[in-house]
């Protein structure tokens, strides 16, 4: 590709309402035009690195047994009220009307459209395992559409579902399918973890994410360094930091703490450990007295050590709280504990609470917690001495680094990540409510057992970007990069000698099938070598009157600091080298 034929529209300044660095470079760079909120044109430079990595996942998913087909980006709501999304859905469904005023939506997902498929096509055991993919454009109506490309409404994404005869066998499709997006993660260049993560959404029992890491990731990665445990920080296990409750040491008090409303107050104030205080969330649930058909509010009390923050993924996992909690108003925790928030406590309740406890807390012994009285709090607190054993003992936490590993081969360190890819086990999720069955070897009737796999298509390129960038802008891996090498002849207008070689290399690296670019627009050094650092081309050839009359041009990697004299002769070979490694 000659640069003087394609499309070049870098900008000098970044976007004014940019939010994070890939949002700015991909705008400022020239591959996304944004159009709406959430809403982008993907540019010539945009769209063939997304090409790339389309070409990456078919390859790996072909390869893996997968099937490529194409569902419909509009959707009838029918199939969703038959799953039940239709309702619990939320907001993020677009629903629309067509003319003859029935209901349809535009996918975020297609969950509901294979598995009609399936139940269609799949009559018998002998069909299976199956394994459906496509790649096609989604719609989520985002609140607030943010970070460009990270969290748009309108993103590529690809998704595949499995089809299997029982749970073993899924289990089976499920591994393929991980090791797959192992090897396409690898393949695109980027530095990731797959973590074990909570559904969701989606639904199912089994998933992991796959994650980039990058500092201004939004999730928190929990990982081992001394061992393979990895686990997205909402799901991983948080083991007991107190491993045996010791014999109370210290008599029961109630002492003053004017003002002292959190536990880091509270431990400053006292002069204690943070890790000697207990801090109370008091959650509240609507559940259906039975008796009466009429709705109450029931309310728990989870305690958490003072220095850890509650888990919220973990706790609605407490079938008692499920999804549906919220947090307690003022006015309840008054009416069942008799003060504000800041002094609550498990101590001379007003009306009775459940109390749930950390694993942690579970296990200490003379702790500060709130007096339920304005300004006191309780010193020399002991299970079983002044309050009676909890009623359950949970993980309710977050992990925080240096927490033993669960898998016990070290302790945990903190990673930031974006996800980019998931893979769920769904089970019967979808195929028992849509009713899609095949015969077994018996000749009855039996649900397909499912599996669905995602990947960020478009978001891939902006956590690329957040992973490897610098202040001169982008830096791609080379298998995502729109151009492998970019080739920067100074004066191509103006000397023969730069135009043939330029033209020569330029023939000999295609022919080589390596993807260049030949900048022959006729631009100035600066201004050259600014542009397509910006864009992040891998590989730099600059070619010179001054190197040509010593037989040399000049390479650079976008990651070096200086470029590097080459003999004109060698730098096709120094190149291929160069890409391999």
């Amino acid at each position: 590709m000659r640069a003087s034929q394609f499309h070049i529209s870098t900008q000098k300044q970044p976007p004014a309402d940019a939010d994070i660095i890939s949002q700015k470079l991909m705008t400022q760079a020239g591959f996304i035009k944004k159009l709406a909120a959430g809403i982008y044109s993907y540019m010539p430079l945009g769209l063939r690195s997304i090409r790339k990595i389309e070409a990456i996942i078919r390859q790996e998913m072909d390869a893996a047994g997968a099937i490529e087909l194409l569902m419909p980006l509009v959707q009838p709501a029918e199939l969703w009220q038959e799953s039940g999304r239709w309702e619990k859905y939320g907001p993020e469904l677009m629903r629309i009307k067509d003319r003859h005023d029935r209901d349809f939506i535009v996918q975020p997902t297609s969950e509901e459209v294979i598995t009609d498929i399936a139940r269609q096509e799949i009559k018998s055991y002998r069909q299976l395992p199956k394994n459906f993919y496509h790649i096609q454009t989604k719609f989520r109506d985002e609140r607030r559409p943010r970070f460009g490309v990270m969290r748009g409404r309108e993103f590529t994404m690809k998704d595949a579902y499995s089809f299997d005869r029982s749970t073993q066998a899924a289990a089976k499709s499920y591994e393929v399918m991980y090791e797959a997006y192992n090897r396409i993660f690898q393949r695109l260049g980027l530095r990731f973890r797959a973590v074990a993560a909570d559904n969701g959404a989606i639904g199912g029992d089994r998933s992991h994410e796959f994650q980039v890491i990058a500092e201004t990731g939004e999730d928190a990665i929990a990982y081992c360094p001394t061992s393979d445990y990895a686990a997205n920080i909402e799901t991983a296990q948080a083991l007991p930091l107190v491993l045996q409750r010791s014999a109370p040491q210290q008599v029961l008090k109630k002492i003053a703490t004017p003002g002292k409303s959190t536990c880091s107050d509270v431990a400053v104030f006292l002069n204690i450990a943070l890790q000697s205080t207990v801090k109370s969330i008091v959650l509240a649930k609507e559940v259906i007295d039975e008796k009466q058909a009429s709705g109450k509010t029931r309310l728990f009390l989870l305690l958490l050590r003072g220095d850890h923050e509650l888990n919220e993924i973990k706790a609605s996992k407490i079938p008692e709280l499920g999804k549906d909690f919220r947090f307690a108003t003022e006015a309840e925790i008054m009416e069942h504990f008799g003060t504000k928030p800041g002094y609550l406590g498990p101590i001379h309740l007003q009306k009775p609470v459940k109390i749930i406890v950390d694993t942690t807390v579970a296990n200490m012994s003379d702790f500060v917690i709130g007096a339920n009285e304005a300004d006191y709090h309780m010193m020399g607190v002991n299970w079983g001495r002044d309050l009676p054993e909890p009623d359950l003992v949970a993980d309710l936490r977050n992990v925080q680094a240096g927490d033993p590993s669960p898998d016990g081969k070290g302790v945990l360190a903190i990673d930031r990540g974006i996800e980019v890819g998931h893979v769920f086990f769904l089970g019967t999720a979808y195929s028992k409510p849509l009713n899609a069955t095949f015969l077994d070897e018996t000749g009855k009737p039996a649900l397909l057992q499912m599996g669905c796999y995602g990947i960020g298509v478009t978001r891939i390129l902006g956590a690329a970007i957040e992973q490897q960038h610098d202040e001169k802008g982008i830096i791609w891996p080379a298998s995502i990069a729109p151009f492998e090498v970019v080739i920067c002849p100074v004066g191509y207008e103006r000397s023969q000698a730069v135009k043939t070689l330029a033209d020569t290399l330029y023939t000999q690296l295609k022919t080589a099938g390596i993807d260049v670019i030949l900048d022959d627009r006729g631009e100035r050094p600066g201004v050259m070598f600014a542009d397509w650092e910006l864009i992040g081309i891998p590989h730099r050839i600059t070619i010179g009157e001054r190197g040509l009359t010593q037989g040399i041009v000049e390479y650079q990697r976008r990651t070096d600091a200086l470029a590097t004299s080459i003999a004109s002769a060698a730098i096709v070979e120094h190149l291929q080298a160069a890409l391999q490694k």
